[in-house]
């Protein structure tokens, strides 16, 4: 099942650049109000931008992870090539200490420590780490515009799309994946308009989706969290289409916190509900969304705003960074290869090689 694929005119924005001896990043925590770039010069740096959310979004993170390998790489010394690869693993576990949750953070690492392993000299090693971490950015925008082009002939035109978190190049580095799927949309002629949950608690819906939309001229109207089922009630949604930051073998999906409810919501509605995501974000070794990891963060992400404080002084909060959407509730799932429909287990185990 494939959409008319159409060029994409959309320019992709510079969000992870590599300059040769350093990575150069937007800073996500600074929009919408400041489009700040910041210059990353050591592993470290990528680690530290990764766990403050300057870099967000699955694949994004695994494309910044892959650069940070590189600049871990140039920092090392060493004796000889297997004393390198030794001391690299440190600089695996730093990234990869990051953010336990998505998946594509760890299918980078896993493809860098294979380039690694796979030299005869230092230099080499270095020259070829560099050549994957740009081979991965580039695939990545590959996938995003087959994801753009499965996932557009799904929506039908006139529709109203409700959309969660962030999807767009912000999140990718290309061309994103629920909202390639609606870029693809527009670049078809089809008429479209966008609900964009706020996404509590760190409003990337409200600051990002909302940011980047607003470069493409698609119509779009931001909505609280909890507003979404009062929509769906009055036939206001055509279709729900996430991302995801890890799937399961049986299709369990994890994705940003809020995705189970509009899930549910969906459901009960009998709206479409669609996940768009990489191959890379499937992750075949567990078996269900139960043997995922979820992400704990700080309590001062629900009781603060832009570092204001929303709460009495010493509120207790819970933060789960990402929820379990059960592959029940998934109508199809849009990657890069093909759509993917029930039973999910049985597909991913076709696609996976």
């Amino acid at each position: 099942m494939t959409g008319r694929a159409i060029p994409f005119t959309f320019n992709v924005m510079k969000i992870v650049e590599w300059l040769g001896n350093k990575v150069r990043i937007i800073d996500q925590t600074r929009l919408p109000q400041n489009e700040v770039y910041t210059d990353l010069h050591h592993s470290q740096d990528v680690a530290t931008a990764i766990r403050e959310l300057k870099i967000r979004g699955a694949p994004a993170i695994g494309v910044a992870a892959a650069f940070g390998m590189v600049l871990g790489a140039h920092e090392i010394n060493a004796r000889s090539a297997d004393n390198f690869i030794e001391k690299l693993k440190s600089v695996s576990r730093n990234l990869a200490a990051t953010r336990p949750t998505a998946r594509s953070l760890f299918w980078a690492i896993d493809r860098m420590e294979r380039v690694a392993r796979s030299g005869n000299d230092i230099l080499s090693i270095r020259n070829m780490l560099t050549a994957e971490a740009i081979k991965i950015q580039i695939e990545q925008m590959e996938m995003d515009k087959k994801i753009g082009e499965f996932g557009a002939s799904l929506i039908p035109d006139g529709a109203s799309i409700l959309t969660h978190c962030n999807t767009g190049p912000l999140a990718t580095t290309g061309y994103g994946t629920a909202q390639a799927a609606i870029l693809q949309a527009k670049e078809q002629g089809k008429i479209i308009k966008v609900l964009v949950t706020e996404t509590r608690p760190l409003l990337q819906g409200a600051r990002l989706t909302t940011w980047e939309l607003k470069r493409t001229g698609i119509p779009f109207k931001l909505i609280t969290d909890s507003t979404a089922g009062y929509l769906m009630s009055r036939k206001e949604v055509t279709c729900v289409i996430v991302g995801a930051d890890r799937i399961a073998a049986n299709g369990d999906t994890v994705n940003k916190i809020g995705t189970y409810s509009l899930a549910v919501l969906a459901h009960e509605h009998g709206i479409p509900f669609y996940v768009a995501a990489p191959t890379a974000t499937i992750d075949a070794g567990v078996a269900t969304g139960d043997d995922i990891p979820i992400e704990m963060r700080s309590p001062e992400e629900v009781t603060h705003i832009l570092s204001i404080p929303i709460a009495p002084k010493g509120t207790e909060a819970l933060n789960p960074s990402f929820d379990i959407t059960p592959a029940r509730y998934i109508t199809a799932m849009v990657t890069e290869k093909e759509i993917l429909n029930e039973p999910y287990g049985d597909e991913i185990k076709r696609i996976i090689v």
